[in-house]
């Protein structure tokens, strides 16, 4: 698949099954998602890979901070279940680097964006998930996430439901949003 194809038919996928990419070939394409730009070649990121039992595990931890009814702290544990692979992304700065903490973060960002483009070049879906137990204490600890650093959110992983049709999207107009600087005009 072409980039210009990858990125136009790729989506947020709700529904996925097995496979998930294993280990290895997570690893794999990490590695090529990782030339992304990293201004001080920090790599300010690092993943934890939950599947199986570990996906119970992040339930019962969700469940445990829900204080809703039985039933929506049934729904709440079974969150983690949605996909065979959950790539828990964590920021991990650089404290005081001579590079700024939000240029870690872009850096992060777009080493994402590359990973999700490559999974979905290799026929994997995903959908990316935030929400309130990204500043879990409890889901921190369960995860290992040590002070310093930021639990953004899950990149549920796994492959789309057989038969989804791969849409192309139409492009929106943006040329309200690009312009030309010209020197001649700026007054001196």
């Amino acid at each position: 698949m072409d980039v210009m194809t990858a990125v136009l038919t790729r989506r947020s996928e709700h529904r996925l099954v097995e496979p998930a990419p294993s280990d290895e070939e997570f690893t794999y394409l990490l590695r090529a998602a990782a030339t992304a730009p990293d201004h001080g070649h920090l790599r300010p990121w690092r993943w934890i890979l939950v599947r199986g039992e570990g996906r119970d595990a992040l339930g019962r931890c969700f469940a445990d901070e829900d204080p809703g009814s039985a039933s929506r702290r049934d729904a709440t544990e079974a969150k983690p279940r949605r996909a065979p692979l959950l790539a828990t992304l964590v920021f991990s700065p650089a404290p005081g680097h001579r590079v700024p903490e939000w240029e870690q973060l872009a850096a992060t960002s777009a080493m994402t964006g590359h990973l999700m483009l490559l999974l979905h070049s290799r026929g994997f879906g995903g959908i990316w998930r935030t929400g309130r137990f990204t500043e879990s204490d409890g889901v921190r600890r369960l995860l290992g996430v040590r002070g310093h650093e930021r639990l953004l959110g899950w990149l549920y992983i796994g492959t789309p439901e057989p038969g989804r049709p791969l849409r192309r999207r139409v492009p929106d107009d943006v040329t309200d949003r690009v312009s030309v600087f010209a020197p001649e005009l700026v007054p001196a």
